[in-house]
């Protein structure tokens, strides 16, 4: 595909990545911040000079390292200062006082303070979006009076989100028509940092079932794949809107509610919560967290104490598979931890993903020339998951057998969705489907991932049958 094809139909909406990319890796920024700094800098032609823009990188976005200076500048002289920062707020039930967190930089809400004049000021940047926000923000140090006592903390002055794209759905799903469907595959790999030419078709395609989370509420998926395969980018540098958590703790109270701190967990915040190295995270509450998992996979809902609640959020296990395990007729789920090696709690994955078919990363697959935003794909991808028209033409199209299991049934039309979203989004109505693709590119591959998912279920627990029920498409495949 040509650069002028993607230069036609979205415009502003793509940057020349190249080996600039790379360049900036050091900087340990994700990639949608780092694309936005190279739109914001680029010239005519799409280039920028790297060692400019490393410098006003490093200017504008802080190292966890500085933050004592930053501190002492605050308190000592007085100064105002000012940098993109990751910020989450909070408001006490019981006082209405507002507080934020810099998770990056380890300051929580006990240290912080957002005045109501402030607060009514910036408050919609921080409503429209749950979990922490991007953005340019000014902080100073001042006095707050807590019951007879003064007490010194962190206070937010100003907050520009960062919000750089119009994001027009409606114009994207339009201009995604004046591509072919090989073309389209290209320009999805270009967006997420993949140069498509370093890939076999078959390899593009399982590539992008990573995506699946990103434009479906509530999609869970489980992934075992060798090292080296892109895991951990993709889930913790393509979207803000995402959360990666790589061994260490995972709490009841992180996930899902916390009743000390009365917080919400990531789950509420975030559309999907990926655990990266799964088979080294440690969970302490074993069992609590296998009953608020369970219900939170089947509905969406969890109930930790007196409090419930409710979130969209999908859940992805990400694992490492030697060589030996790659058999889906053998038992690969040994390689989880003990809570989730429960016939029952598995049974509401809705997919699995075949990562050793994804190859090894290497200088071939990384992105060259134009390509779409990462900010601004992102962005799309999180509206898309909204839209419910594309579930309803999967609703009107696809016939099942009708004895069939209903969590297959749920789990085969939720990744069907969302392979229409990412593929097609351009069909509006069943009237505009090409029932031939839909078959090859959304329902067979969705049956598939299912697949899988029952036959570890009829490994681990003879209760389960092996074989999928049936599917077909109204008037193609009955």
């Amino acid at each position: 595909m040509e650069n002028s094809k993607l230069a036609e139909y979205f415009g502003n909406m793509i940057v020349k990545k190249d080996t600039v990319a790379e360049q900036f890796a050091s900087l340990s920024i994700p990639s949608f911040i780092r694309d936005w700094f190279i739109r914001k800098y680029a010239d005519s032609e799409g280039n920028v000079d790297p060692a400019f823009v490393a410098d006003r990188i490093k200017a504008i976005l802080p190292r966890k390292d500085d933050w004592n200076a930053l501190l002492d500048k605050m308190i000592n002289t007085g100064s105002t200062v000012k940098f993109m920062a990751k910020i989450k707020v909070d408001i006490d039930i019981g006082t209405s006082v507002v507080t934020f967190e810099l998770p990056d930089f380890g300051v929580t809400g006990s240290d912080t303070r957002i005045d109501p004049t402030v607060w009514a000021e910036v408050k919609d940047d921080f409503l429209d979006c749950n979990g922490a926000v991007w953005g340019i923000a000014e902080f100073y140090y001042g006095k707050v009076t807590v019951g007879k006592n003064e007490m010194g903390k962190i206070k937010l002055k100003s907050f520009k989100s960062f919000r750089p794209y119009k994001i027009d759905t409606e114009y994207y799903k339009r201009a995604r028509a004046h591509f072919e469907l090989d073309e389209w595959i290209d320009v999805l790999l270009g967006a997420i940092d993949y140069n498509a030419d370093g890939f076999e078709n078959d390899e593009k395609f399982m590539m992008l079932r990573r995506l699946l989370p990103f434009v479906e509420k509530r999609l869970n998926l489980i992934e075992l794949a060798p090292k080296g395969t892109g895991k951990s980018y993709l889930f913790s540098q393509i979207s803000r809107r995402g959360w990666l958590s790589s061994g260490g703790v995972m709490t009841r109270a992180k996930m899902f509610y916390d009743m000390r701190l009365k917080t919400e967990g990531l789950v509420m915040n975030y559309d999907f919560v990926a655990l990266d190295e799964i088979a080294t995270i440690k969970f302490p509450d074993a069992a609590e967290m296998q009953g608020a998992m369970k219900g939170f996979l089947e509905s969406g809902k969890y109930s930790v104490g007196v409090k419930s609640g409710s979130g969209d959020a999908g859940v992805v296990l990400l694992g490492n598979i030697p060589n030996s395990k790659m058999d889906v007729n053998e038992n690969m789920f040994d390689r989880l931890p003990e809570i989730f090696r429960e016939s029952a709690l598995l049974d509401r994955f809705h997919g699995f993903i075949e990562g050793w078919k994804i190859p090894r990363m290497n200088e071939s697959k990384k992105v060259k020339g134009w390509a779409l935003n990462c900010e601004y794909f992102a962005e799309i991808m999180h509206e898309l998951r909204s839209d419910i028209s594309y579930r309803a033409i999967v609703d009107d199209i696809v016939l099942v057998e009708r004895n069939a299991d209903t969590r297959d049934v749920t789990a085969v039309k939720r990744i069907a969705t969302a392979f229409l979203k990412l593929l097609f989004p351009h069909y509006r109505t069943s009237d505009d489907v090409d029932k031939e693709l839909f078959d090859k590119y959304c329902l067979t591959p969705a049956v598939s991932m299912r697949d899988i998912i029952r036959k570890q279920l009829s490994i681990l627990d003879t209760e389960y049958k092996k074989d999928m029920p049936e599917f077909g498409i109204k008037g193609y495949r009955e």
